[in-house]
């Protein structure tokens, strides 16, 4: 069974967390059918928490048809959103849009009060975050939101969310092998404050998998954005080469558990300080057996020290939480999307 974790004394959530970006609109087509099936087999398997977003096109609408489909499978489920206004809105925003985008989410998800919102804000330069972060603490105060999150925020930013009195439970930040920005300044300040992390690309869109150990570099092709963001992490890692050394290393470390290299991956990423859960980027039921060991593994230390052995020849990625990618000039930010609530272009 997954293992769970209390945010606060009344409110729980798996240790591995369903998430939805996968099952957003641009990633191939999606049976409606068999997604809500698939949520199904993750909560009857103990995978109750499902993260999803505002601009994750057609993701709350299948939770809420998932909730419709199985209402006797609705109750055990804890859903965690996100409200992201495009880059091109933050400067007009208002407390009134900000309810808005709340609304729409209750509507699509067919509830009445959201377990967590997850904030994002694309430009420190533009003013408004932690108005926009407070009327979120009103909305929640209203009744219409249980518990405030962030998602990509730099330590700096967090901290001052904080001192303004935005209750912040939890951050969702990328944190895996590969990228250990999060352990910088992050790790400690959350510990500080008690905000627990939820870490995404804990497999790096699946680089951190068998199906790449002994291959060859992919092509990077703009249609695939996902393969191009963590292809530029590995690539500040240290290269192909060094990489093939870290999947070389999990591969051993996984067949002494007769697991593979992906729950390996996310499992040393759980153990860590403050990490509440890791997010799987799951599309179907078919890695759930895998999933569900994720939270049973306990890594020994010889186990940790030969992963360790690779790690500490780093080179990379450098800076704070999402820097990069807030740099709209650079590798990473140029193939970033800042208007997400947009459709993607024909």
């Amino acid at each position: 069974m997954i293992a769970r974790v209390a945010l606060t004394p009344d409110y729980s959530i798996a240790r591995v967390i369903k998430g939805g970006w996968h099952l957003a609109g641009g990633h191939g087509r999606i049976d409606p059918r068999q997604a809500t099936s698939d949520m199904a087999a993750f909560v009857e398997g103990g995978i109750t928490t499902f993260d999803c977003a505002d601009i994750y096109t057609g993701v709350e609408e299948l939770i809420g048809q998932f909730r419709q489909d199985y209402p006797a499978l609705a109750p055990r489920l804890q859903i965690h959103t996100k409200y992201v206004p495009d880059l091109s809105e933050l400067a007009n925003l208002t407390a009134a849009s900000t309810e808005r985008i709340i609304d729409r989410s209750l509507l699509r998800l067919g509830i009445e009060r959201l377990d967590l919102v997850q904030f994002h804000w694309w430009d420190y330069d533009i003013p408004g975050w932690i108005e926009a972060a407070l009327q979120l603490d009103r909305l929640r105060q209203a009744g219409k939101i249980a518990h405030i999150g962030l998602t990509n925020f730099d330590t700096d930013h967090v901290a001052a969310m904080v001192a303004a009195g935005v209750p912040v439970l939890t951050h969702q930040v990328q944190y895996s092998l590969l990228d250990d920005r999060p352990s910088r300044t992050m790790v400690d300040f959350c510990a500080t404050n008690a905000i627990k992390l939820l870490c995404y690309g804990t497999v790096a869109g699946g680089f951190l998998s068998d199906r790449w150990l002994g291959g060859t570099a992919p092509v990077e092709t703009p249609g695939n954005r996902s393969l191009m963001k963590y292809k530029l992490i590995i690539d500040d890692f240290g290269g192909w080469d060094l990489f093939q050394e870290l999947l070389a290393a999990l591969r051993r470390v996984a067949t002494r558990y007769d697991t593979d290299i992906a729950t390996i991956a996310s499992c040393a990423i759980l153990a860590r300080r403050q990490v509440a859960a890791v997010i799987v980027g799951a599309t179907s039921q078919a890695h759930l057996a895998d999933n569900q060991r994720i939270t049973d593994l306990r890594l020994a230390p010889v186990d940790l020290a030969e992963i360790d052995s690779v790690l500490s020849r780093r080179q990379g990625p450098g800076g704070e939480v999402y820097a990069l990618e807030r740099d709209r000039t650079g590798r990473h930010g140029r193939i970033m999307r800042y208007e997400l609530n947009r459709p993607e272009p024909k």
